[in-house]
């Protein structure tokens, strides 16, 4: 359940996440199975009432203005896409369609939400999917909106259909349950395939790990460089589904992504089995595999550099350094890459990452370690 403490106003705060194991299977297969974690690299809204309804972006210069964008909710609502607003937008307008409640309240009360995040742009740590999040746990909770039907489980749903259906944006369902529900968790996709409309699949099976093993010791290097996840995604699934329409049944003997895509899955539920014994050095290695069928997959899909030369070059560096495993946690093509190391391990291993990063000449190149947060999206009451 949705953590709510009660004060005047209120704020909203949803982690970043990282896909740990068996990523990118949520999004390319849709079912098969990921290990994945919300980590804690934060976006906020902060929201109060107002005449119309206010969606504006904070600055991180002072000397300039905020973004801002209005409607009228007193009148039928124009949404049209351009702007950097669409995911804010593309919520609105979603929510709206399946919740005649808000429908109906939105009438007689607007409101204003200020967004800011500290989630790097493009890093392939979520940071796209939370803004969607902000948009819609803030309308719930504004408009009082009955938390049954408006539960955490279906703003998840909700949200893959804003991207995907509404935006174009080809994505799967680790990014949009995470943030949401929090902790290390194995997340099953059974049943999810073919990204039906809302209601017509299975919600995911969302296993929070954190009660029965411990935490891994993890660093995060964002590169600096941008990419977009979903023209990754819009590759490899249609490259997916077009083999999946001559399979059997029978992994074997299957087409190469429908095969690729059941291995990499795999490595989850071994890597579940290998958390629960705090076997790092098989967690590691499950990483390493993980990365590497990736990596051929994204080479068979038409990207000559695989999962991205900058990402393979991080990956390359960390396991010469010493770490039990290392991978990607985006799409590929730039974002963030991770590294697992022994217990107690990560100042050395920081140290001496350093001087070869600059090597690389980097400019935005970000480097820590991060803690997995329990409990997920956060509303306070001001």
């Amino acid at each position: 359940m949705l953590r709510i403490i009660k004060m005047k106003f209120f704020a909203v705060k949803v982690p970043g996440r990282i896909n740990i194991l068996g990523n990118p299977s949520d999004a390319n297969e849709g079912a098969h199975q990921t290990i994945s974690a919300a980590i804690n690299i934060w976006a906020e809204a902060r929201a109060e009432p107002n005449e119309k309804i206010v969606l504006e972006k904070a600055v991180k210069r002072p000397s300039r203005q905020s973004e801002r964008l209005e409607l009228d909710p007193t009148k039928e609502l124009q949404i049209t896409y351009g702007s950097d607003f669409d995911l804010f937008l593309a919520s609105l307008k979603m929510l709206l369609k399946f919740s005649p409640e808000l429908r109906e309240k939105i009438k007689s009360q607007g409101l204003k939400i200020s967004f800011s995040s500290e989630i790097p742009r493009q890093s392939g740590l979520g940071g796209s999917t939370v803004l969607a999040h902000l948009c819609l746990l803030s309308l719930v909770h504004f408009y009082r909106l009955d938390r049954k039907k408006h539960n955490l489980y279906f703003l998840a749903e909700l949200t893959q259909r804003i991207e995907e259906a509404e935006l174009g944006i080809t994505c799967g369902f680790a990014d949009r349950y995470v943030p949401l529900l929090g902790d290390l968790a194995y997340i099953d996709y059974r049943g999810k395939l073919f990204h039906l409309p809302l209601k017509e699949e299975p919600y995911c099976a969302y296993e929070k790990l954190g009660d029965y093993v411990e935490y891994p010791n993890l660093v995060v290097v964002y590169s600096g460089v941008e990419h977009n996840s979903g023209d990754v995604h819009k590759v490899m699934r249609g490259k997916y589904l077009e083999e999946f329409k001559g399979f059997s049944g029978d992994y074997q003997k299957g087409p190469f992504m429908v095969k690729q895509m059941k291995l990499i899955g795999d490595t989850a539920w071994k890597g579940k089995m290998a958390l629960l014994e705090s076997d790092w050095k098989g967690f590691g290695e499950l990483m390493n595999e993980n990365h590497r069928l990736v990596n051929q997959m994204m080479e068979y899909c038409g990207f000559e550099a695989g999962a991205g030369e900058i990402n393979n070059q991080l990956i390359r560096l960390g396991l010469e350094l010493g770490a039990l495993g290392a991978k990607l946690t985006g799409a590929g093509g730039g974002g963030s890459v991770f590294y697992l190391l022994q217990p107690n391990d990560e100042d050395r291993f920081i140290q001496e990452l350093w001087p070869r990063l600059k090597k690389l000449n980097l400019d935005q190149v970000r480097v820590w370690v991060p803690s997995i947060v329990r409990q997920g999206a956060v509303i306070i009451d001001r």
